[in-house]
């Protein structure tokens, strides 16, 4: 995985992080004039990137490419100006209340921005905006007018939310101090410093008035925001001091993150297996993870030409995560669902997401070198081509990317070409989730543990988010538009307790705010306040309490498994830790394992059931579709006899076409389960799962297969195997093979595919099991492969990450190693060949080896 070759800063000391961020400095007294113009050139390198950044260059602006980003800039400050002529009492900006609004202060705070950027547009066509005094002085009066009124008083600011006041409004009014500089030198000489002043006083989670690496809320992306902001002031200021220290404090973002030798406790980062987490154990990748490139990025923009930093490292480091973190989790220029955290319930989709990763990528390959330079290049043609819908690069920040966008595409030396392999599995075992990739489809996996959350919800966003981290899938088909498939609709019509893959009790919850009219369970006394550690802990991303969430890679092929268990809150309310006016919510029980191969994921479920008597459903899959489309469901009852429509049956196979979209999806039941088959119009408002969406109805057909157990019902048993682009010739062929379980307890699941020679196994009970030709010593997951010349490749995970070893015995003929990773060990034994695999703070890594 790239990010460990690349990652040199993770070795190096803070200590030396600092002294390679500082700029070059004289050795001898005498030159210390030289040293201040060097560190004044510095600067002016610094300031002059930062607008170039976010305003363009005259040699970029006037290609007809950046003409509509420009175009839009100037509109927007427009529209910006208007609303600031008609502004009513209490408002710097119309319809923009100021008082006791954040989101609000924040909101005009990014309209005054918006146009100042227009003030420092270069380019050839006529603009009464650019470098307009007067209207720099309004956005400047505006700015003295916020901060006499709403933001400079400390007695009376900070409330909300934490992030308003620490990050978002410092990025706005930075931005700002920076376009403005030489307006502000003339018109309001102090300006600069009073803001500062401020800015400093607001970083409440820091350290006088300074980053700290130990505070909890000053890491990944939200401290890359927070030190990019201070790069900025310090440049305004001509602190090379502050300008050093943040660029040492943001360096410490690209060490990856050893789970074992945590540095300042820090969780959050990249890991060693391309996993990224935010929020301590929330899977963020397509949110903070896509955040933090971005700032990465622009700080090598930033700093580029100046002596602050050397760029190398930091490109290295960022092409590895786009390589083994966001590659993987992008499908046809789609964000997956599993790594966005409360962003699902948002409107945007995860084609505007990609979108972001794209413009890092286009500025990225301007500092990569060679094959590095030809892969980032053809991965930015490969997403564009392979999007369902257009990558728009006006939504691109800076004008300076589209062209060099416009010109990668331009650029025949560099063909199209995807970053990942055409078949891959990828166990991102660090964050739990899993992605499976195969030409014609994508397969994503959403786990929990106590290491993991099962879900974030946060300031009303993803209200009904209880069964996300439950074993919930996507299943991405090639050629569909995704926002007709996943995104913000099918969190609104497909109910919460029937997410796909989803067992969940049959009841009724409330939302945080249905609970306790507000967005967060206030009680002070007891340290619930809107950020504090027990409100994340227990109300907006709590863990699971499992320890077994993870599985074995071995190439392209993967397993997986899960024991479905209760979260933090439910455990901390039956030992008496919590409130009694805290409302908490027990989960159904089971163990279950994915398998995942060519044509198809084969899912085993065991002990499916409640401790609490309570009905339970099982939610084979759900898929949405357009009330217009037309949607086949055609399947073959055990007597053999053709089966079509709804309701439940006894089903060998079913299938589910959409003919409108030409999509397919194959369900194969590999027992003997009665099914439901449902397929219901769904009506229900996009603000249903995020109090700040529009108040938007969406219809939807809303399919779902799912096995329904009534209440007081014995604990049950699954299999099933998922057929994505299925027909239904290929579904009929599963009566003959070619899977078949070996075992499905909850002490060990176990699938054989002939054809493809393979034997996975899942353990999650102590003590040895024999499934096939393995027995194995749990808790451990083995996938093991024969190839047609006789060879066996075996891969050895530990999904608890508790264990120190691992002890695999393959029966039959004695076989020696050919090859194998450190610490896996071969030997001869009595009945076969027994391996041994160290896996002490492996992280749930898997372990290989080939033998003959």
């Amino acid at each position: 995985m790239p990010i460990s070759r690349r990652a040199l800063l993770s070795t190096v000391p803070a200590a030396t992080l600092l002294a390679v961020a500082q700029p070059l400095r004289g050795r001898a007294a005498s030159r210390q004039g030289a040293v201040t113009a060097g560190a004044a050139a510095n600067r002016a390198v610094l300031i002059g990137n930062t607008i170039a950044n976010f305003a363009g260059t005259a040699v970029s602006n006037a290609r007809p490419e950046a003409g509509p980003k420009l175009a839009a800039i100037d509109a927007i400050a427009r529209a910006r100006l208007t609303a600031m002529d008609h502004a009513g009492e209490g408002e710097l900006f119309r319809g923009v209340p100021l008082g006791r609004s954040d989101p609000n202060l924040a909101t005009s705070f990014q309209y005054l921005y918006e146009i100042a950027l227009a003030t420092r547009t270069p380019g050839d066509t006529a603009s009464e905006l650019r470098d307009n005094a007067t209207v720099q002085r309004r956005v400047l009066d505006g700015l003295v007018r916020l901060h006499e009124g709403y933001y400079g008083d400390q007695s009376t600011g900070y409330y909300g939310n934490w992030f308003t006041w620490e990050i978002g409004i410092s990025s706005h009014v930075s931005k700002i101090l920076v376009l403005l500089k030489e307006e502000l030198a003339k018109y309001r000489p102090d300006l600069a410093a009073t803001y500062i002043a401020s800015m400093d006083a607001y970083l409440r989670n820091g350290k006088a008035g300074d980053v700290d690496l130990d505070s909890r809320f000053h890491t990944g992306a939200n401290l890359a925001d927070i030190t990019t902001n201070r790069i900025l002031q310090g440049a305004v200021l001509a602190d090379d001091t502050r300008i050093s220290k943040a660029v040492a404090d943001q360096l410490t973002v690209l060490a990856t993150v050893d789970p074992y030798h945590l540095r300042h406790g820090v969780t959050d980062g990249f890991y060693d297996d391309g996993s990224f987490i935010q929020h301590a154990s929330v899977a963020y990748t397509g949110s903070y993870g896509k955040g933090l490139l971005t700032r990465v990025v622009q700080t090598i923009k930033t700093l580029e030409g100046t002596s602050y930093v050397q760029g190398d490292d930091l490109v290295g480091v960022a092409q590895g995560w786009i390589e083994g973190g966001f590659a993987p989790l992008v499908f046809e220029g789609w964000m997956m669902e599993i790594v966005k955290g409360r962003g699902v319930s948002r409107t945007s989709t995860g084609y505007a997401d990609v979108a972001e990763i794209v413009e890092a990528v286009v500025d990225l390959a301007r500092y990569a070198r060679g094959s590095d330079a030809i892969a980032l290049k053809g991965y930015v043609k490969f997403v564009r081509q392979t999007s369902r819908a257009a990558l728009d690069p006006t939504r691109f920040v800076s004008p300076v990317s589209i062209v060099h966008y416009a010109d990668i595409l331009t650029d025949s030396s560099a063909p199209a070409r995807d970053l990942n392999p055409p078949e891959r599995n990828v166990a991102f075992n660090a964050m739990d989730k899993t992605v499976h990739r195969r030409p014609g489809y994508a397969f994503a996996l959403a786990r929990s543990s106590t290491r993991i959350s099962k879900y974030e919800y946060m300031s009303g966003e993803n209200l009904m988010p209880w069964f996300q981290g439950d074993g919930a899938h996507y299943l991405y088909l090639s050629g569909e538009d995704q926002t007709q498939a996943f995104g913000v609709d099918y969190f609104t019509t497909v109910s919460p307790y029937r997410l796909a893959g989803v067992t969940a009790p049959v009841e009724t919850r409330r939302t945080v705010p249905e609970l306790y009219g507000t967005a967060w369970y206030d009680n002070p006394e007891r340290g619930f306040t809107s950020s504090s550690e027990a409100q994340n802990t227990y109300v907006y991303f709590p863990r699971g309490t499992n320890t077994f969430s993870g599985g074995a890679g071995l190439g392209a092929y993967g397993a997986a498994g899960l024991v479905q268990a209760g979260d933090a809150a439910y455990a901390a309310k039956q030992a008496g830790t919590l409130p009694q006016d805290f409302v908490v919510y027990r989960n159904a029980e089971a163990t279950k394992s994915w398998f995942m191969l060519d044509d198809e994921i084969v899912v085993l479920a065991a002990g499916v059931g409640d401790s609490a008597g309570r009905a339970v459903s099982t939610t084979i899959d759900s898929r949405i579709a357009d009330p217009s489309d037309a949607i086949t469901l055609t399947g073959q009852l055990h007597s053999g006899a053709a089966w079509s429509g709804t309701g439940t049956a006894p089903l060998t196979w079913l299938l589910h076409r959409n003919a409108t979209r030409s999509t397919s999806v194959g369900y194969v039941l590999l027992d003997h389960q009665r099914p439901t088959v449902a397929l219901d119009t769904v009506t229900r408002s996009r603000r249903s799962i995020r109090t700040a969406n529009p108040d938007t109805m969406v219809a939807k057909q809303v399919f779902s297969l799912s096995v329904e157990q009534p209440a007081a019902a014995p604990r049950t048993c699954m299999a099933y195997a998922l057929v994505p682009n299925a027909t239904a010739r290929q579904l009929k062929a599963y009566a003959h093979g070619p899977v078949s379980v070996l075992a499905n307890t909850t002490r060990v699941q176990a699938v054989n595919h002939q054809g493809l020679g393979i034997i996975a196994v899942n353990v999650f009970a102590p003590g040895t099991h024999r499934a096939g030709r393995l027995s194995l010593e749990g808790p451990a997951s083995v996938i093991l492969r024969e190839a047609y010349d006789g060879t066996v490749s075996i891969a050895v995970c530990d999904p608890t990450t508790k264990r120190d070893r691992v002890s695999i015995l393959v029966h039959g003929r004695t076989m020696r190693a050919l090859s194998a990773d450190d610490g896996v060990r071969v030997s001869r034994a009595p009945g076969g060949t027994r391996i041994h695999v160290t896996t002490h703070h492996a992280y749930g890594r898997s372990f290989t080896a080939t033998l003959r």
